[in-house]
């Protein structure tokens, strides 16, 4: 099945940060496939969500290495990219769901708030390449490394 088959019926996409870091990035290996996705995003469907730890685990590298360019690439896509909702972690309740979530599927703490946030915004996939998160059961996660481009 391709990437954009599997995204039909899917209206709000949780991005995890590999993908984001391989389309800002412009990864060779999995260009083609965050491009279709962000092709669709753009287009109006599905909605793409990310959250703080999405951000802020893609600026990580930048920062380290001084790469100003890259970092503003990274926030102006998050921040500021029509059809991409940035949905911040400001509910003490999100702190309870996350701890529920790592302790039934034994996630680290910033996967946990990943799948809460995505949850939370009523996404009904979430986008990465952690094989990791399919041990979750409450929404459809999408590894890249299981699509291709076309059928």
């Amino acid at each position: 099945m391709s990437i954009t088959d599997s995204l039909q019926g899917v209206n709000r996409l949780f991005l995890d940060t590999a993908p984001v870091i391989y389309a800002v990035e412009r990864h060779l290996q999995y260009l083609p496939l965050v491009t279709a996705v962000f092709d669709c995003i753009l287009s109006g469907s599905p909605m793409g969500v990310v959250s703080p730890i999405t951000l802020a685990e893609c600026l990580v590298q930048p920062y380290r290495l001084g790469q100003t360019e890259l970092q503003e690439d990274f926030i102006a896509l998050m921040t500021d990219t029509e059809n991409i909702e940035f949905v911040a972690i400001n509910n003490p309740s999100r702190a309870i769901e996350a701890a529920q979530i790592r302790a039934r599927y034994n996630l680290q703490l910033p996967d946990a708030f990943q799948i809460t946030v995505a949850l939370a915004a009523g996404c009904e996939a979430f986008l990465t390449n952690d094989v990791t998160f399919k041990r979750v059961t409450e929404l459809r996660v999408l590894i890249l490394d299981d699509f291709r481009i076309y059928d």
